[in-house]
Parts: C-alpha cells; structure tokens; sequence
C-alpha cells in the first residue's frame, strides 16, 4: 500500500510537470504566414518588433509588437486566449541586440520618436543602461518594468492617445531630462 501511494504521488507530479513545462525557448522560425493574435498584421515582416507568449508546448501566440502582446496578455479572452497567459513564458526582443528577452525581465521604454509596425511602441531593453541610452537619444517619456505596464497605458498606446502622466521607475535616475 505505501509504494501504491509513492507511485500515485510521482505519477501526479509527472503530469503536473508535463502541464506546466512550457516552450523554454522563443521560436526563432516564424512562418510567413503566422498572424498576430490581436491586430492581425504578419508577424514575419517585423522580425524586429516580433514578441511571443508561449501558453502551452503546442501553442505560441505572436505578435507584431510588444503593444499588441501586452493587450492580449492583459485580456487574453478579448483575443480568442485563455486567462492561462498570465503565468506563460513572455519573449520580445532587445532593441539594440535583436536578442530573445524574457519579457518580465526586460525594460521598456515609451514614447520616444521611435515607431513600432503600428505606431508608438513598448520599446525592450536588456539592462536599464540601453534603456536610459536609448531613452535619452530617442526622447522618451517613460522608462518602466514589466509589472508597471497597465492596462490603460497599453489601451491609450493603441488608440493613438497622447500618454499623459507617465511616471518614470522610481530606481531610474534621469534629473538630466524633462518628463512630459
């Protein structure tokens, strides 16, 4: 009896495991058809901006832009997904390096005079050195982390509006240059 509960215990952990073991790597290979979940732009014509959230092993949802991934991350069901994107592995790519990131990882900065497939974008970063460089050459107004971007921001993103009242990370020091 006590090796039957030993092996119903690593029987259920097994498949807790196969459950939870998401893709580990950003999909390099993106087919030319493949759209993006939220605009449905092709993916492939904007290797740069391409960002990815991997919700099962069979499943990667693209995007043409971090933007576009972070409104399907924040209303997964407005898109066709699952609420389960919420603990999904997130890639998007360093601006400069063009490199995989994790996206929780990463910093981005916003409203600069760079634009993204559709407009304004999140722009990705692997350290807050790129992001400051960047953010001071490219006149950005918001330097922020992952769990900074909302909801509202992402949505006043899309819709073309003037971001107002966009608060710098409070660990980034930029004395040297004026917030809108």
């Amino acid at each position: 009896m006590q090796n039957f509960g030993k092996l119903c215990i690593a029987s259920i952990l097994t498949t807790l495991i196969m459950v939870f073991n998401v893709q580990a790597e950003p999909v390099n290979n993106i087919s030319p058809k493949e759209k993006c979940r939220v605009c449905g732009m092709f993916v492939a014509k904007y290797q740069p901006w391409i960002a990815q959230i991997h919700i099962s092993d069979h499943d990667v949802a693209m995007f043409d832009g971090v933007k576009d991934m972070m409104a399907y991350y924040f209303e997964p069901e407005k898109f066709g997904g699952t609420q389960q994107t919420k603990n999904s592995p997130i890639y998007v790519k360093d601006y400069y390096t063009q490199k995989w990131l994790d996206g929780r990882k990463a910093y981005y900065v916003t409203g600069s005079d760079i634009m993204g497939p559709m407009g304004h974008e999140f722009i990705p970063f692997d350290s807050t050195a790129a992001a400051e460089n960047f953010f001071k050459d490219h006149q950005g107004k918001a330097l922020l982390q992952f769990d900074e971007i909302t909801l509202d921001l992402v949505t006043t993103m899309r819709s073309g509006m003037k971001m107002k009242g966009m608060k710098m990370h409070k660990d980034h020091d930029m004395k040297d240059h004026k917030m809108n």
